[in-house]
């Protein structure tokens, strides 16, 4: 097989991916389980993956660039206008794969691990500032109840 774009659409147990020639053409459309992904994807050719930016993106990203493919990820609200029919695995798949071969979609740069640790960091301390605020709000209310 001659692969050179595949378009993987990421979910929690079953991946869809399909992957083209150089000429556009849908050489296989699969659907593969998580555990297996990587090893599969260790024998496929070096080319180009796009993934749909989500939650665990990142982390795919680096493991298919150590296995010495391109991988960019691209912003759902890129991948949209190219998906056909219906939203489901498969078409969301080629329709990573279809975005991804454009030259002016906008790629979100890869984080490094330590970089999405200190963005953890950031967000929980952003939640317990929320959370704090709500709390004080809320005792504020109940004291007021009172002529407080």
């Amino acid at each position: 097989m001659n692969i050179t774009t595949i378009g993987i659409d990421l979910a929690k147990t079953n991946f869809s991916w399909v992957g083209t020639d150089k000429h556009g053409k849908i050489v296989f459309r699969k659907t593969v389980n998580r555990g297996k992904l990587l090893s599969i994807m260790a024998q496929c050719p070096r080319g180009l993956i796009g993934l749909e930016a989500c939650r665990g993106a990142h982390d795919w990203a680096r493991a298919f660039e150590k296995l010495g493919h391109e991988v960019r990820i691209i912003a759902a609200r890129f991948i949209g206008p190219y998906r056909k029919g219906g939203k489901n695995d498969h078409n969301d798949a080629e329709a990573i794969r279809e975005a991804v071969r454009r030259p002016n979609i906008w790629n979100v740069p890869i984080k490094s691990a330590d970089q999405q640790a200190e963005l953890c960091v950031h967000r929980v301390c952003q939640a317990a500032i929320r959370e704090r605020t709500a709390w004080i709000n809320r005792l504020r209310g109940l004291l007021s109840a009172f002529g407080m």
